[in-house]
C-alpha cells in the first residue's frame, strides 16, 4: 500500500487488509477532502475506492488480493474526471 508492503491471506479482499494493517483511510473525498474508509464491504457504497496496479476507482472490498499488486490511495478525484483549468 502506497510502496509499504501489508500482510495478506489467500481470499483476502484489499479492504479487508488494509483494514487489518490499521491503514487510516483509504481515498479523501473529492469534494471535501475528508479521510474515507470502506463502509459496506460488499460494493455498494464505493467509499472503498483505491487505485490499484494504476487503474483507479477500484472496489478494494470486492477485489481479491494477489501477490505483487500496487496499491495506492486515491487524493481526490482521479486526474480523468477532473474538470480543464479555464
Amino acid at each position: 500500500m502506497d510502496d509499504q508492503p501489508i500482510i495478506a491471506c489467500p481470499g483476502d479482499t484489499v479492504a479487508v487488509c488494509m483494514l487489518r494493517a490499521g491503514i487510516p483511510y483509504n481515498r479523501l473525498s473529492p469534494v471535501s477532502g475528508a479521510p474515507r474508509l470502506p463502509y459496506c464491504m460488499i460494493g455498494h457504497c464505493f467509499e472503498c475506492l483505491v487505485e490499484i496496479d494504476g487503474i483507479a476507482n477500484q472496489q478494494a472490498c470486492l477485489t481479491v488480493v494477489r501477490d505483487g499488486m500496487k496499491i495506492r490511495r486515491q487524493l481526490g478525484a482521479p486526474l480523468a474526471l477532473k474538470h480543464p483549468e479555464v
